[in-house]
């Protein structure tokens, strides 16, 4: 035939119907259009399960089921050897419950967060190092309410603003947070870890 395809699937990718297709997953791209066309329609897995679920996939498969339609074809594999495909069912993400736990969740975040800021003042003994400087300042004692506990307050606030990178839903600047980058290294960590298992127990979706 001739023909190069090009192919880039990432790591993980979510999908929300049962049937998976490989134009769901991946990226392609092929000088004859029709083969590209017809193989984004190339069906990689029927979903039995009603709820959320993880599929360990071989691009192994995916070139042994690229080959039965076209034998002669070349692949060139731009991505992951072994990527997931993550079902997340429309019912189950409309659910009561992940709404609920949602805001549980962040209850949870704001409270320990309150809990920690006053601990940490508390332990380095703030309020007694507010009061020496205020008085070795002022020249005398102060009532507990003065400008360092104001600035204070309104460093803490502005500091959480700018490590979020967040405020009212928009973001600040175009950098990625501690946080985010954390969160894509722990997602990075959980997507080998079960690559890996899946591997080894010789659960994945592999060629014979």
């Amino acid at each position: 035939m001739g023909n190069i395809l090009y192919i880039k699937i990432d790591q993980n990718t979510e999908v929300d119907h049962i049937d998976v297709r490989l134009g769901d997953v991946a990226k392609l791209e092929c000088t004859n259009a029709s083969v590209k066309n017809r193989l984004k329609t190339l069906k990689l897995l029927k979903i039995q399960a009603e709820k959320s679920n993880r599929y360990v996939f071989s691009i192994l498969k995916v070139v042994e089921l690229i080959h039965e339609i076209y034998p002669d074809l070349e692949i060139q594999n731009l991505g992951e050897a072994d990527f997931i495909i993550d079902y997340e069912s429309p019912e189950y993400a409309r659910d009561r419950w992940s709404i609920l736990k949602v805001i549980l969740l962040c209850i949870t975040i704001f409270i320990g967060s309150a809990f920690s800021i006053m601990t940490f003042n508390n332990d380095v003994g703030v309020n007694q190092v507010f009061d020496q400087i205020y008085e070795l300042v002022m020249g005398k004692p102060s009532d507990g309410f003065t400008m360092l506990e104001i600035t204070y307050s309104v460093g803490i606030a502005v500091g959480i603003i700018v490590f979020y990178n967040h405020f009212g839903g928009k973001r600040i600047t175009k950098d990625p947070t501690p946080m985010e980058v954390q969160m894509r290294q722990y997602e990075d960590d959980v997507n080998t870890t079960l690559i890996e298992g899946c591997n080894r127990e010789e659960t994945n979706i592999d060629v014979d």
